[in-house]
C-alpha cells in the first residue's frame, strides 16, 4: 500500500517504511490543488516583476540582484550547482530516501510554490528506487543547502525549473529531518530492548521487584515511568521474583531499584520528540513563504531548526543515563561482592579462569563513547558568513540526529553485551522460574549467544546478538 502524501500527516512510520522498506509513495489529488494555487501565487509576483527572494532575486548576499526573466533558468541551475559544497562519505541509502519522502512531502504542502510536477519527480525518483549519492557533511541546520543541492542534483536530470523551485529544493531541512526520523525510530527500539535487558538483569540478580510496584507510577505519575513499570512488569509476569523472600537484597543498588526512573525520563524525552518531529516532517521548512488567501509571498525563517536540534539534544542526553545504568549492572553482575555468584560468572568459583570479566571493561568503553555523543549541539554558533553578516544563526540538526544514531548504535552493543552477561547469571541461579517475557528474552539470547563453560574462552558472538537488537525484534515484550 503506497504512502499518500498531503503535506500534512506524514508520520515516522512512514518515513521508515518509505526509506527502509522500500515503500511506494504517490502525491494526493488535493495536495496537487494545492500546489497549483500557491503556484499561481508566484506566477502573478514573476508576472508583475515583483522582488521576491530567490524566485526573482539572487540568494544569500546577493538577494539584492534582481533575475532577469530569461535567465530564471540559469539561475535555478546554477543556485543548485552553486551549493553542492559538502564533503565527506556518502549518507546512507536509507537516510537519503527518508530525506527524498520528507522533500516531497514539503513540496505537496504548497508553502513553497512549486509546481505539481517537481513534487512529482521527486516521488518517481524514490519508487525508482534512485538514491543520489549526497554528501553527510556541510550544513549548519539552517536549511541543509548542501545536502539538498546533492539531492536535486541526483534526480533533476533534464527537468526545467521554473522560478523559484530551485529555492522549493534547497532551503529545507528534508535531508536532516529525514537523518533525524530513523534515528528516532532506532532510539524507539533500543529503549524497548534496554527495557527487556533492564528485566532479564532483575532476574540474574535477583533483585527486589517492590521497586516496580505500581504504586511508584501513582506516587509520582510521569507518563514514561508508568510505561516502563506497565513494560518491566509485563516482562517479569510469572516470575519466582515476585513471590516473598526472593529478593536478596532489602535494597539493591541504584540501577536496579531507579530502573522505571531513568528508562521512564528517557520515555519522556522521546515523546517530546516525537511531537517535535511531527511537525519537522509537515511543516514549511523554506523561505519565502506562499499564502495562497492572500495572494502574497512573504520572507520568513522556518528553515531554523532549532525545535528539533534541541529535541535531539535531550533525547542523547536522557538516553546517556540508560547506557550508563545499564553497564552499571552488568558490573554489579560480574561482580560476586554484588551478584553472589562467582568472579566474572564463571562456572565455577575460585579457579583462574576470567568468565565474562572482560566484557564489563568493553562495556564501559562503549558507554564511554555513547556518552561523549550527548553532549548537546544546538547552542554552537557558527562565525557570521562572509561579508553580508545576513546568515548568523545555525542549530546544526545533522551534526544532533547524525551523533544520536551514532549512539543508538553504540547502544545496541551495550544491550548485547548487558543480555549475555543477564543470561549467564541466570543460568548460574540452577533454573530460576522466569517470567513469561524474561524466559522469551533468555531463550532469543541463548539462540545467539551459548553459555560461557569451564574451559571455553571468549569471544562470544555478540555482534550477531546486537544484529538482532538493532532489528526491533519483540525480545519477548
Amino acid at each position: 500500500m503506497a504512502v499518500v502524501l498531503t503535506g500534512r500527516n506524514l508520520t515516522l512510520g512512514e518515513v521508515v517504511r518509505v526509506a527502509r522498506q522500500g515503500e511506494q509513495v504517490e502525491i494526493s489529488a488535493t495536495a496537487v490543488d494545492g500546489m497549483r494555487e500557491a503556484r499561481a501565487v508566484v506566477e502573478e509576483a514573476v508576472a508583475a516583476g515583483t522582488a521576491v527572494y530567490g524566485v526573482t532575486t539572487g540568494v544569500g548576499m546577493r538577494r539584492d540582484a534582481r533575475v532577469d526573466a530569461g535567465d530564471l533558468a540559469a539561475f535555478n541551475r546554477a543556485t543548485i550547482a552553486g551549493h553542492r559544497v559538502g564533503l565527506g562519505s556518502p549518507a546512507a541509502k536509507d537516510v537519503v530516501r527518508a530525506a527524498l519522502v520528507r522533500l516531497a512531502n514539503g513540496l505537496a504542502a504548497g508553502f513553497q510554490g512549486a509546481r505539481p510536477e517537481l513534487a512529482q519527480l521527486v516521488v518517481a525518483a524514490l519508487n525508482a528506487g534512485i538514491v543520489p549519492e549526497v554528501r553527510s557533511l556541510g550544513t549548519l541546520g539552517q536549511a541543509d543547502l548542501a545536502q539538498d543541492a546533492d539531492l536535486a542534483h541526483g534526480i533533476l536530470g533534464d527537468f526545467e525549473l521554473a522560478a523559484g523551485e530551485a529555492g522549493a529544493l534547497l532551503v529545507t531541512n528534508a535531508f536532516s529531518t529525514g537523518q533525524a526520523a530513523l534515528a528516532v525510530a532506532d532510539s524507539h527500539t533500543l529503549l524497548d530492548a534496554f527495557d527487556a535487558a533492564g528485566a532479564l538483569d532483575l532476574e540474574g540478580f535477583r533483585a527486589n521487584v517492590g521497586a516496580l510496584h505500581e504504586v511508584v507510577g501513582h506516587a509520582r505519575p510521569y507518563p514514561g515511568i508508568r510505561e516502563t513499570l506497565a513494560r518491566l512488569q509485563r516482562l517479569l509476569d510469572g516470575s519466582e521474583l515476585w513471590e516473598p523472600g526472593a529478593a536478596r537484597f532489602l535494597q539493591d543498588p541504584l540501577t536496579f531499584r531507579c530502573l522505571p526512573q531513568v528508562h521512564g525520563a528517557a520515555r519522556d524525552a522521546l515523546r517530546f520528540v516525537d511531537e517535535q518531529l511531527t511537525v519537522e516532517l509537515n511543516g514549511h521548512q523554506g523561505n519565502p513563504l506562499i499564502v495562497p488567501s492572500e495572494r502574497r509571498i512573504v520572507s520568513v525563517g522556518n528553515f531554523d531548526s532549532l525545535p528539533l536540534a534541541a529535541a535531539l539534544d535531550l533525547l542523547r542526553i536522557a538516553l546517556a543515563p540508560v547506557v550508563t545504568a545499564a553497564v552499571e549492572r552488568t558490573l554489579k553482575l560480574l561482580s560476586p561482592r554484588f551478584s553472589g555468584l562467582a568472579e566474572g560468572l564463571a562456572e565455577r568459583a575460585g579457579t583462574w579462569e576470567d568468565g565474562l570479566s572482560e566484557l564489563g571493561v568493553s562495556a564501559q568503553a562503549i558507554a564511554a563513547e555513547a556518552r561523549l555523543l550527548a553532549q548537546p549541539v544546538s547552542f554552537e554558533l557558527a562565525s557570521t558568513m562572509q561579508e553580508s553578516g545576513v546568515e548568523d544563526r545555525t542549530a546544526l540538526t545533522s551534526l544532533g540526529a547524525r551523533r544520536l544514531g551514532e549512539m543508538v548504535d553504540l547502544g545496541t552493543r551495550v544491550v548485547a553485551i548487558e543480555l549475555a552477561v543477564a543470561a549467564q547469571a541466570v543460568d548460574l541461579r540452577d533454573a530460576p522460574r522466569l517470567g513469561t517475557g524474561t524466559a522469551a528474552v533468555y531463550e532469543l539470547v541463548r539462540e545467539h549467544v551459548p553459555f560461557l563453560r569451564s574451559g571455553e574462552t571468549l569471544p562470544l558472538p555478540l555482534e550477531q546478538l546486537a544484529a538482532v537488537v538493532k532489528a526491533g525484534l519483540e525480545l519477548g515484550s
